[in-house]
């Protein structure tokens, strides 16, 4: 299963089509000031969201030494101003923050799948609490992962059922956009309406939809609505 990939002649580009579909946050949080990020890999949501949300602070936390060991070889920024990575224990250290981040993205994935902490209810509870009012979390969870049902019941618990997804937007990859309450927010608008289309019409769209948002940011226009 690959996991991370990226091309040495464009080392900030989205390879994958689940790493595209995450971006999809944009819809919920178009200029986010502080962006946690759970689990490294080859850093390329951390390259993208450094280079084309130039106004974020980033924060990305990573279990494994080894993995950021390898950060130069995968052009991941050095440490600075905006941008940290912390080597940590995510589940420990989300239980130490609170009402900080505007976008959490959980990918925290390893070589057996993504870990049971990463899935429990205490983490979506304590990353509901490390959301600013309306901000929004995205989680990768495999669709196909035997406890997946629990993690999704876990998570609509934490977040009062503000919970949605684009069908069929990245394949096995089910991402998963969940929103902290904080009023009529825009994010809870989109959550929303999200949750009552499934995105765009058919999956292919929604997909098409994702491509269209790095595209747009890219060229540093703003993402579409869905």
């Amino acid at each position: 299963m690959v996991q991370s990939e990226m091309r040495l002649s464009r080392p900030d580009a989205l390879v994958l089509s689940y790493v595209r579909a995450m971006m999809c946050f944009v819809l919920f949080q178009p200029r986010p000031e502080h962006i946690v990020m759970v689990g490294l890999g080859g850093g390329s949501l951390a390259k993208f969201c450094y280079r084309y949300l130039p106004r974020a602070r980033i924060t990305v936390l990573e279990l494994d030494p080894q993995v950021i060991a390898l950060r130069e070889q995968f052009a991941i920024p050095r440490d600075n101003a905006r941008f940290r990575v912390i080597q940590a224990d995510a589940v420990t250290y989300m239980a130490q923050l609170a009402d900080s981040a505007d976008v959490l993205l959980v990918d925290g994935f390893d070589a057996d799948g993504l870990p049971p902490p990463l899935g429990s209810a205490s983490f979506y509870a304590d990353c509901r609490r490390a959301l600013r009012p309306g901000g929004v979390m995205v989680a990768n969870i495999f669709s196909y992962d035997p406890h997946y049902r629990a993690m999704l019941r876990r998570l609509n618990q934490a977040f009062e059922a503000r919970v949605c997804w684009f069908n069929g937007i990245a394949g096995n990859n089910r991402i998963l956009f969940a929103v902290r309450d904080g009023g009529d927010t825009p994010a809870l608008a989109m959550q929303r309406k999200v949750a009552r289309t499934g995105g765009l019409a058919l999956p292919l769209l929604n997909k098409l939809l994702a491509r269209w948002i790095v595209w747009k940011l890219q060229t540093g226009r703003a993402a579409p609505p869905a």
